[in-house]
C-alpha cells in the first residue's frame, strides 16, 4: 500500500524579475524574493508528491521555487526530526513529518505557443513528480486538425460554426508509475472568464475594453465569445481522457477550469451524469408512449456511461465528511471552487475494481484575496487562488 499526495497550485504569474510579462506588469528583485519565498512556504506546507503548477511563465523560475523550498524542507527537519540516537527517533509521527527533497523529482514544463515578447508574455503549466514518469509528457496546445463546431438553428437550417486551432494555454498529461500502477495525470488551464474583444482594424484598443463608456452588451457578447472558446477546450481535454479510460488507464485531472463544478466546460470533461434509472426514460427510438427502456438496458447504459465518468475530489470530501463547499479562488470580490481534483471510478470506494481512494481532501485557502480588496497591498506577490490537495492511497495490504 502506497499513500501519496497530489496538488493543484496556480501560481499566479511566476517569472523572474525586471521581466514585463503583461504590458506594464514585471517585479522589482525585491518582489520576485518575496514572491519566491511565499511560494516556497506554501510549496512547504503541502509538501506534495505531485504538483500541478499554472501559470508558469518560465521553467527557470519555478526551479527557484522549489530550490527555496528543499532549503527550509531540509532545515525543517533538521530542526524537528530526531537523529537515530534518540530512543523515540523511529515513531511514525517523525516519519510523516518529515519532509522529502524535489532533489530526485522529475519536472515536466511546457511552454505556451502564444508566448511572445515583453509585454506580452503567455503562461504555461508544469507537474513535478517525486515518482519520476513513465514515458516521456505529452503537451496539448496547437491542434493537429481544428475542431469545428457545427450549428443549426432552431428550425435545422445551418448555423454556422465556431473553429478552434489552437488552445489558449497547453494542456500537459504524464503518466506517474505509483507502486505497481501507472496513473494518467492531466493539468489543465481552461480559457479565463475575461471576455475577448475583436480590436477593429486601425483602432488603438477595442471600444469594449473603454469601460468609462460601458457596453454592457458588447461585454457580454465578450464573455460568450470567452465561454465559447472554454468549452471548446474542456472538450479537447475530454477528448485525451477518454482515449486514457477506453484503454483501461486510471485518470487524474488538476488545474484550473476557470468555471465552477456546476458550469458547463467542467460538466464536459467529467462526462454527463448518469440518471438514476433510464427503465423511466423513454427509448430514443420510441414508437408510443409506453416504449421505455429496460431494466436490462438500464445496466448497460449506467455501466456505458458510469465507465467514462470522472468524480470531484472536492464533492468525495464533501460527501464522507459533510464540509460545506470550499473556495479556491478571488477575482473581483468574487469568490469561486474553480480549481479542481478529478478522477476516475477506479479510485472510488464503491467500485469493484478500484485500485485505491482518496483518504482526505485539503485546502489553503486562508490568504485568499485580490486587488479589490484593501487590506491585500501584497496580491501580485502571491496568489488569488487557494491550493488543494487529494490525499491518496493505492494498492492493498500494509504500509
Amino acid at each position: 500500500m502506497t499513500r501519496f499526495t497530489i496538488a493543484s497550485f496556480n501560481v499566479k504569474n511566476l517569472i523572474e524579475a525586471e521581466e514585463e510579462y503583461y504590458r506594464f506588469e514585471e517585479y522589482t528583485p525585491e518582489e520576485y524574493a518575496w514572491k519566491r519565498a511565499w511560494l516556497a512556504d506554501q510549496l512547504l506546507t503541502m509538501n506534495a508528491d505531485i504538483v500541478c503548477f499554472q501559470e508558469i511563465f518560465s521553467e527557470d523560475a519555478l526551479r527557484d521555487v522549489i530550490i527555496e523550498t528543499d532549503e527550509l524542507g531540509l532545515a525543517a527537519n533538521e530542526a524537528v526530526i530526531p537523529d537515530r540516537s534518540k530512543r523515540y527517533a523511529r515513531k511514525a509521527i517523525f516519519r510523516k513529518l518529515a519532509y522529502e527533497p524535489y532533489t530526485e523529482a522529475a519536472l515536466a514544463f511546457a511552454p505556451n505557443s502564444f508566448d511572445g515578447g515583453p509585454g506580452q508574455r503567455r503562461p504555461g503549466v508544469a507537474i513535478l513528480s517525486r515518482f519520476g514518469f513513465d514515458g516521456l509528457p505529452e503537451v496539448v496546445q496547437d491542434l493537429s486538425e481544428p475542431l469545428d463546431i457545427p450549428f443549426s438553428d432552431l428550425g435545422g437550417d445551418d448555423g454556422g460554426s465556431y473553429r478552434l486551432s489552437r488552445l489558449s494555454r497547453p494542456i500537459l498529461k504524464v503518466r506517474v508509475p505509483v507502486e505497481d500502477q501507472v496513473v494518467t495525470v492531466f493539468n489543465c488551464h481552461l480559457k479565463s472568464k475575461l471576455g475577448e474583444f475583436p480590436r477593429r482594424e486601425g483602432a488603438a484598443f477595442p471600444p469594449e475594453a473603454d469601460l468609462v463608456n460601458y457596453d454592457a452588451a458588447g461585454r457580454a457578447m465578450g464573455s460568450l465569445r470567452a465561454a465559447l472558446r472554454r468549452m471548446a477546450e474542456a472538450w479537447v481535454l475530454r477528448r485525451a481522457i477518454l482515449d486514457e479510460l477506453e484503454a483501461g488507464n486510471p485518470v487524474m485531472v488538476l488545474g484550473d477550469f476557470n468555471d465552477s463544478e456546476h458550469a458547463v466546460s467542467s460538466e464536459i470533461i467529467t462526462g454527463e451524469a448518469p440518471f438514476k434509472n433510464y427503465a423511466w426514460m423513454r427509448r430514443h427510438d420510441a414508437k408510443d408512449r409506453r416504449d421505455r427502456y429496460s431494466d436490462e438496458e438500464d445496466t448497460i447504459i449506467q455501466e456505458a456511461v458510469g465507465k467514462v465518468r470522472l468524480y470531484s475530489a472536492e464533492k468525495l470530501f464533501v460527501k464522507k465528511s459533510l464540509r460545506d463547499m470550499v473556495y479556491t479562488s478571488a477575482f473581483g470580490g468574487v469568490f469561486e471552487s474553480i480549481d479542481q481534483i478529478l478522477m476516475s471510478r477506479h479510485f472510488l470506494p464503491e467500485f469493484a475494481d478500484r485500485i485505491g481512494e482518496m483518504e482526505y481532501f485539503s485546502v489553503l485557502n486562508d490568504h485568499l484575496t485580490d486587488g479589490s480588496h484593501p487590506e491585500a497591498p501584497y496580491n501580485k506577490l502571491a496568489s488569488d487562488h487557494g491550493q488543494i490537495m487529494a490525499h491518496m492511497v493505492i494498492g492493498d495490504g500494509d504500509d
